[in-house]
């Protein structure tokens, strides 16, 4: 294992491979497993949304509704796989998710949610007003039209979910080379990373 590193060194290489791939509008998807009630794993897209400030931590938007919340409280280890397809560079990052909803007792975190609320496009807003997300359609007739008034604050079903990250994968197509990091330390003290040449 090589020698403990400074803070996230992993994060530059992800800001550089952002910002060479940023004419892409792809490049801020992201794909999130979780691990369903059942054992099973669950997969899905999401957009990357920051990280929070003056950290590690990676925020995605999504509906309390959705499975992934119910899947997340049943087990809060979750990975992202994020694939930049113009610099050829693969990152997983896994750890812990932390879901900020409205019922949050956190002050701090209910300003967070109120952020990422603010920051989101009207377009966005408006999903959180629809219907269930996965429950059946029961009626043919279109969804009547929401409106969301833009200087109120998040709507009930609007979640933040972070990723604490304990764990990345960092694959570069292009030089061939892999790099692994792992965090130590307790959750309350300051992380340190420690990063390892792997085989590709």
């Amino acid at each position: 294992m090589g020698a403990v590193t400074a803070p996230a060194p992993w994060k530059q290489l992800l800001l550089n491979a952002m910002e060479s791939n940023a004419h892409l509008r792809h490049s801020s998807y992201i794909q999130l497993a979780t691990i369903a009630c059942n054992g099973r794993p669950s997969n899905r897209t999401v957009v990357f949304r920051g990280f929070q400030e003056d950290s590690d931590k990676i925020q995605i938007n999504t509906d309390g509704r959705s499975r992934k919340i119910e899947e997340l409280k049943h087990c809060p280890f979750a990975e992202i796989c994020w694939y930049f397809t113009d610099s050829w560079e693969q990152f997983r990052i896994n750890g812990t998710v932390d879901i900020i909803d409205g019922s949050n007792p956190d002050p701090i975190k209910l300003q967070q949610r109120e952020k990422s609320w603010a920051s989101s496009s009207l377009k966005s807003r408006l999903q959180y007003l629809g219907p269930q997300p996965g429950l059946p359609i029961l009626s043919e007739e279109p969804p009547k039209e929401v409106s969301v008034d833009p200087s109120t604050g998040p709507v009930g079903a609007f979640c933040v979910l972070v990723l604490d990250p304990q764990q990345v994968d960092y694959l570069n197509l292009k030089s061939n080379q892999r790099l692994t990091f792992a965090s130590t330390g307790s959750p309350n003290e300051e992380k340190c990373w420690t990063s390892e040449r792997v085989n590709p």
